[in-house]
């Protein structure tokens, strides 16, 4: 790494990006896997437990005077609202002061404000937290997805990213088959069960907030800041450990970037460089972003009505369905994820969200014409939501890899936040009078308008997806601090690291197999 002084900053060239690309799957990798990614399990267990004991919390003896519509009306409505302003908050702070600060910070406001929504004793309460527990959350999707991009090398990034963002379903699956045992008056109390459930949701970050104290600051993001010494730093170690544990020297890095230093960007030039010079990457994560967010509520949101209107499913039954239907979720992702890296991105973001959207038109025929029952049609929702969880998880994914290092955070919380609106504000607005008017032909309206936004989605990215599989970031979307206009090729052949003194060259050896997460 060399390093030269320009007008206010330094200019360094540096093969760090290179270096954290070239690495083979490693245990360090699953510690970042597991430090950063289970908060969406969380994420999951929150939002199905609340919509599940909504009923309990509104009956006498709970220990809150509260409605049921009011636990799935104002408190769900203050969750999103707060998801989408943390998430607009927090990613700006992100993108200024580092990954790992607000990783941490994000996660303790979501521990802190889950805690006090277990002691609730008045509505009041009760929502004000539940507003803060979506606060901290939106953030995170802005700082996790940040971090877990510029840490994990471009051949594995694909599926890391989609499994990770689809592992909400776990924590969905739980949260179904928590609020069945929370429920169970035998076995707790009124009072007492609702709010265990929110209790182990504190232990579960606890837990995760002490592992995530490992996870280092993406070297990617100190590089820029002039914290040159403190990336090689961390590279170097990551290095060694993996050297260890594979009993071989690394190969060495190809490829070199060139950056001028700088504290900070300016919000003028994160707006002009996202919805300027890469607009059409903008529509395309619109467009990803509002599909996923409308098939979703088209399914999901009101799945319960669904099944105990037109089906006779006892409305304390239904969880036991929705588990089935986040098993189908989280498969998704968990099997179509390599391919996101194999096949490449716009044929498996065009495709899923494709067959996703023709897969809803099919269910919303066979329900107009009465051949399903409450089994083939979830039966029917598995099969869509297997390609679409696949598909929104791609969504987070292609945001976060599109535009620029200085911007990452910001348009990942962007998107979010703009998804999350329309998914929480417009599509339960639109969906609830649908699917709640008893009539078939409203609920097939549902289905079919989440259809067509979903495949709407699918053509676009047909014609605009970015080819982002095993490409670094900076090739993907070239650093605003970057000097170059590409990186330069490395130098063939033993050459000395150039980054803190003392530091060991390393010389080309041919890269083994590397085993796949």
């Amino acid at each position: 790494m060399s390093t030269a002084e320009a007008g206010t900053g330094r200019t360094l060239t540096t093969d760090i990006p290179a270096r954290l690309d070239r690495l083979p799957w490693s245990r360090w990798h699953w510690t970042i896997v597991i430090g950063l990614g289970t908060v969406w399990i969380l994420d999951g267990l929150e939002v199905t437990v609340v919509g599940n004991i909504a009923s309990r919390l509104s009956e006498p003896g709970s220990g809150l005077h509260i409605s049921s519509g009011q636990v799935t009306g104002v408190a769900a409505a203050l969750y999103v609202a707060g998801a989408c302003l943390g998430a607009l908050f927090w990613g700006r702070l992100t993108d200024r002061f580092g990954r790992k600060h607000l990783f941490m910070i994000t996660l303790a406001v979501y521990l802190a404000a889950t805690a006090l929504t277990a002691v609730s004793w008045e509505a009041w309460w009760f929502f004000l937290f539940r507003f803060l527990t979506g606060f901290g959350i939106g953030g995170e999707y802005a700082a996790i997805n940040s971090a877990i991009d510029e840490l994990i090398p471009a051949d594995y990034r694909g599926r890391v990213d989609l499994i990770i963002n689809g592992s909400f379903w776990l924590g969905a699956v739980g949260g179904s088959l928590l609020s069945i045992v929370a429920l169970d008056t035998g076995l707790l109390a009124k009072d007492v069960g609702w709010r265990l459930t929110f209790a182990l949701g504190t232990v579960l970050a606890l837990v995760i907030l002490l592992v995530r104290r490992h996870v280092p600051e993406s070297p990617r993001w100190l590089l820029i800041h002039g914290r040159d010494r403190e990336a090689e730093e961390i590279v170097s170690g990551i290095e060694r450990r993996v050297e260890e544990e594979r009993g071989e020297p690394l190969p060495a890095a190809e490829g070199e970037l060139e950056i001028h230093q700088r504290k900070s960007v300016s919000f003028l030039e994160i707006a002009r460089t996202v919805f300027g010079r890469y607009r059409r990457r903008a529509v395309l994560g619109f467009s990803l972003f509002i599909g996923q967010a409308f098939l979703y509520n088209a399914i999901t949101f009101g799945f319960g009505a669904i099944l105990t209107t037109f089906f006779d499913v006892p409305s304390g039954h239904t969880g036991y369905y929705f588990a089935v239907i986040a098993v189908g979720n989280f498969c998704g992702p968990l099997l179509l994820g390599k391919l996101f890296d194999t096949v490449g991105r716009r044929v498996m973001i065009s495709s899923t969200y494709l067959l996703s959207g023709l897969l809803l038109f099919g269910t919303a025929w066979l329900f107009d014409r009465g051949s399903l029952s409450a089994g083939t049609l979830t039966a029917c929702w598995c099969a869509v939501l297997f390609f679409a969880s696949a598909g929104a998880s791609s969504a987070y994914l292609t945001v976060s890899e599109i535009f620029p290092m200085e911007t990452r955070a910001m348009s990942i919380a962007f998107f979010y936040a703009l998804g999350t609106a329309a998914g929480g504000i417009s599509g339960p607005l639109l969906f609830a009078d649908l699917t709640g008017t008893g009539r078939v032909g409203d609920t097939v309206l549902a289905f079919c308008i989440g259809a067509a936004l979903m495949c709407a989605a699918g053509l676009v990215a047909a014609f605009l997806a970015v080819r982002a599989e095993r490409r670094s970031l900076e090739d993907v979307a070239r650093p605003l601090t970057a000097v170059a206009g590409r990186a330069k090729a490395a130098a063939q052949g033993t050459r000395p690291s150039r980054g803190t003194p003392g530091s060991q060259g390393r010389g080309p050896t041919a890269p083994p197999a590397a085993s796949r997460p």
